[in-house]
């Protein structure tokens, strides 16, 4: 099987000129492989061949798709310091962030896919109280939709982007996987793993290109899985619009924290920078914003400050950096914007502050206070190694200033009296709330995670992870009947009105006050 690097040439060879999209290593800036921009006419024809061999992959059933999943599990284990490389050559991450993030839900996604398919997608037997139909058998099915396609960002190209396939493969549906056109190389290597361990050609594909390619794969696919900014969610779902095409979409996020006044600030203040500086700020469900009791204040600012002077920036190997580069040039300038922003409009920056002067894409992590809600940091994504902190007179002014956001991913609140920090957590406008903790529901795959707001559409994990990929069937299965039912033609009087007493007694009875 060829390599990541021996794939992207032999397919570079028949590109046609001007189609090359250079990948870059942000920690470094240098050009390190080209894959190309693929056209509408070749995901045409990647998604024919998908739909030529998926009826042969679903006919493999639960078991046989999860042996084959079972295998890919084991060899991402196996391979881990290989696809970590990888994964680190084209973002920017330390290394502890990639197999924190990346390889261990990789390894355990694959796992709990396998061992769950069958249990989520079981035929469901359903009772029903309507006398039409009973002594009927009454089941509801979960039937693959066909071909599904996944978009996937930039700053987890295994986790939020590969990690999306895993149900869906696990569900009978063969897949196409458009990366990102800045972190491709990791979709590559992942799919000569799945070849190594038994899927069969074309049943997995992986279309390298910008956004045309995007656009051309949501055309011919009979569903569009997508994560990334909800800017482009809204394009994804209005070119789906078009065909009716089914879309799930994970968009951004602006998640608080809340330090309640009886917190454990050691504990708050070490999330806090952890899961606020985690990857270099770049999550979905990173923590963005934090409100402070007013109490406490001073004490978790001074902690939280202490932490981050301690952090190490670079891209060495294990154990030498905290915080790695930054993934998407692009973002280094919103995240400098929005920095500049709160200066101007009176924030303090006790921390850091500024770009990196070296090659790569680079931001200091950055501790901001005297916060409020006229500043860009609080108010949109920053999607960077930021963590505004602002005070708050009591529990109240922070859950109406978290819920002052168009979105809704993620929150946390951090309270030794758990029943009220739980009684907080659940007035939060948000689609998860951690507890005395942040960001870890993620890895629970069997909850549901899904944004409230603008923050998308369906959700991941659990139940209805697996399921968004399938067409629901309802089978209706009659054994033993009459010749002719009462209801059918012809009609006669005597029939409608035994019918009309009868929906009475079955309905009509009881109190309506």
């Amino acid at each position: 099987m060829a390599s990541v690097e021996e794939q992207v040439v032999e397919t570079n060879g028949s590109a046609p000129e001007g189609s090359q999209i250079p990948v870059e290593n942000p920690a470094t800036g240098q050009v390190i492989a080209h894959v190309p921009d693929m056209g509408a006419d070749e995901v045409k024809e990647m998604a024919r061949k998908a739909r030529a061999v998926q009826p042969a992959w679903e006919a493999l059933g639960f078991e046989g798709r999860g042996r084959i999943l079972k295998r890919m599990q084991k060899w991402v284990l196996d391979n881990r310091d290989e696809i970590i490389a990888v994964i680190r050559s084209e973002t920017g991450k330390t290394y502890e962030d990639a197999q924190l993030a990346e390889i261990s839900y990789g390894a355990a996604a694959f796992g709990f896919w396998a061992d769950n398919a069958p249990v989520y997608l079981a035929d469901e037997k359903v009772k029903s109280a309507n006398v039409l139909v009973k002594g009927k058998k009454l089941i509801t099915r979960y039937k693959p939709l066909g071909l599904v396609g996944v978009i996937g960002p930039w700053n987890y190209p295994l986790t939020n982007s590969f990690g999306d396939c895993i149900p869906a493969l696990a569900a009978g549906n063969a897949v196409i996987l458009k990366p990102s056109e800045v972190t491709p190389l990791t979709s590559l290597k992942l799919l000569e793993g799945l070849r190594e361990c038994g899927v069969p050609e074309h049943v997995f594909q992986v279309a390298t290109g910008r956004g045309g390619t995007g656009a051309a794969l949501t055309d011919e696919v009979d569903m569009i899985m997508f994560t990334g900014s909800t800017a482009t969610g809204k394009k994804v779902m209005q070119r789906a619009a078009e065909t009716l095409t089914p879309v799930s979409l994970e968009l951004g996020g602006k998640d608080p924290l809340i330090v309640l006044a009886d917190a454990d600030l050691e504990r708050a203040a070490n999330s806090a920078i952890y899961w606020g500086m985690f990857n270099g700020g770049q999550t979905c469900i990173s923590v963005e914003r934090v409100y402070v009791e007013e109490p406490v204040y001073d004490a978790f600012v001074a902690k939280v400050t202490e932490k981050a002077r301690a952090l190490r920036q670079g891209s060495g190997e294990m154990g030498t950096a905290d915080v790695g580069s930054m993934t998407f040039p692009p973002q280094v300038d919103i995240v400098e914007r929005h920095v500049e922003d709160a200066k101007a409009k009176g924030a303090k920056v006790l921390v850091g502050g500024k770009r990196g002067s070296g090659a790569g894409y680079w931001f200091e992590p950055t501790v901001l206070v005297d916060v409020d809600h006229t500043m860009e940091c609080m108010t949109e994504e920053t999607f960077g190694p930021t963590l505004p902190i602002m005070k708050v007179s009591d529990a109240e002014e922070a859950i109406r200033l978290a819920n002052d956001s168009p979105y809704g991913l993620g929150a946390s609140v951090y309270g030794k009296d758990v029943h009220r920090a739980e009684a907080v957590g659940r007035r939060l406008e948000s689609g998860a709330v951690c507890i005395n903790d942040s960001l870890v529901n993620y890895t629970a795959l069997e909850l549901p995670m899904g944004g409230a707001k603008a923050s998308g559409l369906g959700t991941r994990h659990g139940a209805g992870g697996i399921r968004k990929y399938c067409q629901q069937q309802a089978i209706v299965v009659t054994r033993f009947a009459m010749k002719k039912e009462l209801y059918m033609y012809p009609y006669n009087s005597r029939v409608t009105r035994l019918l009309g007493k009868t929906f009475n007694l079955l309905y009509g009875r009881g109190k309506r006050d």
